[in-house]
């Protein structure tokens, strides 16, 4: 089974608890085991005209900090699991980074050369199709890795937005029902049933 990409859940738990304790240590710790799952997040979501203007390290930097700033208020009342937290933090500076670059600079970005409404990168197209693939790849079926990715990502740019984001959520950051109701503000049935219909219509 895929696990996610988010970091184990009870080491994030003990750092939390020694953060609300008053260990400052913890703080660095914490977010540095996230900062990873953090750019393969964000550079699945990065549009791929922006991706060549914005570096996704520095949108990371910029979600770091802003949790390091909100920390504190986290902990002292969590509200839902802090890899949530801190991937609908990511989630905004994705939306900000696409105002400021793409809708305010629309005419020249849109001017440049690439694939409209390509994913970020090859790597994250391959990173997805992983998820949809057996992993025990031989060679001949390593060398068609390439176009199997293509294809996974075609038939999710087809999908609306909020199946194609539902598609991401469980299937490349390997989120269950509950988190991804957590995240969307729905009711756990709800959030699944748009699981089916994604999956329905990427079939």
């Amino acid at each position: 089974m895929t696990q996610s990409i988010w970091p184990e859940g009870q080491a994030t738990a003990e750092l939390l608890a020694n953060i609300k304790e008053g260990e400052p240590r913890a703080v660095d710790a914490l977010l540095d085991r996230h900062r990873d799952a953090l750019r393969r997040m964000i550079a699945m979501r990065l549009d791929q005209r922006l991706a060549q203007r914005v570096d996704v390290s520095d949108i990371v930097q910029d979600v770091l900090i802003e949790a390091n700033r909100r920390l504190i208020e986290y902990v002292n009342a969590p509200s839902i699991p802090f890899h949530l937290w801190i991937r609908q933090i990511a989630k905004d500076r994705i939306i900000d980074a696409h105002r400021r670059h793409r809708l305010s600079a629309k005419r020249s970005v849109d001017r440049e050369q690439a694939a409209i409404g390509q994913l970020s990168n090859d790597q994250s197209a391959m990173d997805l199709a992983n998820q949809f693939q057996d992993q025990g790849l031989t060679p001949a079926a390593a060398a068609t890795q390439r176009e199997l990715a293509q294809h996974i990502e075609r038939a999710i740019l087809q999908l609306k937005e909020g199946d194609r984001e539902v598609i991401l959520m469980r299937h490349y950051e390997q989120l269950n029902n509950q988190e991804i109701a957590q995240t969307l503000g729905l009711s756990e049935p709800a959030a699944c049933d748009i699981c089916v219909r994604s999956k329905d219509s990427e079939s």
